[in-house]
């Protein structure tokens, strides 16, 4: 007996999810990028912990680099989404100063763009070119539109293993709801992780591009997460590195990318 048709709206659920890829090509990293990573990491492990900014310097941190990273960010915003009718690049760049843990984000709130930095965070920085690489990162997921696209995977992920779910319990003459919805709600985590390192490889790129245009050192603010850390703080928390997984192809991307802006090439659309 033919059951494909059964299927099919998985078939359309896959095409989205594969649709929900990036937007901008990430540049490969070579041997030697590789090898800096590597070199980058051992350096910061020898190093041990770091000195703490007081509050006060880390509020005037933010102030210096907030206020070359934004206008930046937004026209580099504006510029790669100009054939989006009404995309908002008007960001709020903010302290988070609730958050007790080391950590930044980007996300919406009643449709308007923010991009919040921990206190901790900032505290924890060696300079101001690390704290303008974290913001323009944060840049980069409104850029590539990943809060937008992890929503769509979420759905998606939702609905495809539910189709499958229930086609299964058809198949074996079976309907049980809770079946049903245990695949639903398996589907949406899958979904939802589905992308995130390719994600933040790309607000990586973009982010580079972003502080060097903003008179910041790529390599240098990148070096914030190129150390060994804990995903979570003692009390269960995800920290920066949590969110933001520190591995050496992410700084190795950062390195290729660097070689790109010194070799003006610019940046590149997926096909």
């Amino acid at each position: 007996m033919m059951r494909f048709p059964r299927f099919a709206g998985a078939a359309a659920m896959v095409a989205l999810v594969a649709a929900c890829g990036t937007t901008y090509s990430i540049p490969e990293a070579g041997a030697a990028h590789t090898e800096a990573a590597a070199m980058k990491f051992a350096q910061a492990t020898a190093q041990g912990g770091r000195r703490q900014l007081n509050a006060k310097s880390a509020e005037q941190r933010f102030s210096r680099v907030a206020a070359r990273v934004e206008p930046m960010g937004r026209k580099y915003c504006e510029a790669l989404t100009a054939d989006r009718a009404d995309f908002n690049c008007a960001v709020q760049v903010e302290i988070d100063r609730e958050m007790d843990v080391r950590n930044a984000y980007f996300t919406y709130e009643e449709g308007q763009p923010v991009i919040r930095l921990s206190m901790p965070l900032l505290q924890d920085t060696a300079s101001d070119d690390e704290a303008a690489f974290v913001m323009s990162h944060e840049y980069g997921h409104l850029i590539g539109r990943h809060v937008e696209k992890q929503r769509q995977q979420a759905v998606a992920g939702a609905i495809l293993v539910g189709v499958i779910a229930g086609a299964a319990a058809a198949d074996a003459d079976l309907f049980d709801a809770n079946i049903i919805n245990l695949g639903v709600g398996v589907g949406a985590a899958a979904g939802t992780f589905a992308y995130s390192q390719a994600y933040e490889l790309e607000s990586d790129t973009l982010g580079a591009r972003i502080a060097h245009a903003a008179g910041y050192d790529p390599e240098a603010g990148a070096e914030f997460f190129a150390r060994p850390e804990e995903a979570r703080t003692g009390a269960g928390k995800l920290s920066f590195w949590g969110t933001h997984p520190p591995d050496k192809k992410r700084y190795a991307t950062v390195l290729a990318t660097v070689d790109q802006i010194e070799a003006q090439i610019g940046l590149q659309k997926v096909e």
